[in-house]
């Protein structure tokens, strides 16, 4: 009977995970309409023009259910800034680390991904990058969070490529990665910062940058070597 109990216990402790987790998806499939239907409006037609009833029909939820996810539109705006500019990096990472083995074929298509995602911003991205901030100021344990997640993403790749032979040991993965977000993170801002900030020339000095400081010279030498020869 104990034992009946038991197994009884535990069907209903994963019934009780699995609705969870549906009920948690649920949630972020809704914020996720949200933040579509914010952002695809306050491009077309600025911020102050769109108003939050606007963003409820767009996205095809009760305003309720809108308040349920933020306070206001200042809350929402610092939700996309966070979602499209801060949490970005780990789905990237993982999916550049199974396309491409090489530490410096990494790098090479970070930059490139990076890139072409400036080359679509608009100045309506400019308010995002800028306002974010304020936001972390209200919310330190999220600012800690996604500062820790960008950080350990780059330490991941880091550490595989030390794993994988092609990574310089003179730093850690730890420090290595600081130096990339850090130099990623001042890119971004000063390119929201200033108009005529020649976001793409630096992007190209930074790749360089990384491939000096991360990447083994022969590791770097063979790459530029096969990229050579599959050009001619």
């Amino acid at each position: 009977m104990v034992r009946d109990m038991q197994h009884s216990g535990e069907i209903l402790m994963d019934t009780a995970k699995a609705t969870l987790g549906r009920r948690e998806k649920r949630k972020l499939e809704i914020r996720g309409r949200i933040e579509d239907a914010a952002y695809k409006l306050f491009r077309r037609q600025g911020i102050e023009d769109t108003s939050i009833e606007q963003i409820c029909v767009e996205a095809d939820v009760a305003r309720r259910t809108f308040y349920g996810h933020y306070s206001n539109k200042h809350a929402l705006l610092g939700g996309l800034g966070i979602s499209r500019l801060y949490n970005q990096s780990e789905p990237m990472l993982s999916l550049l680390m199974e396309n491409h083995q090489s530490t410096r074929a990494r790098l090479d298509a970070m930059i490139e991904y990076i890139g072409s995602n400036f080359a679509t911003f608009t100045e309506f991205d400019r308010q995002l990058i800028l306002i974010a901030p304020s936001i972390f100021a209200e919310d330190t344990e999220q600012q800690r969070e996604i500062g820790n997640s960008a950080s350990a993403s780059f330490t991941r790749l880091i550490t595989a490529g030390l794993e994988f032979g092609d990574v310089r040991d003179d730093f850690s993965p730890e420090i290595l990665a600081a130096m990339v977000v850090g130099t990623l993170n001042m890119l971004t801002t000063s390119w929201a910062m200033n108009s005529d900030y020649p976001i793409f020339d630096n992007l190209k000095e930074a790749r360089s940058m990384f491939e000096q400081l991360i990447c083994k010279p022969e590791a770097r030498d063979f790459a530029t070597r096969t990229s050579a020869s599959q050009e001619s």
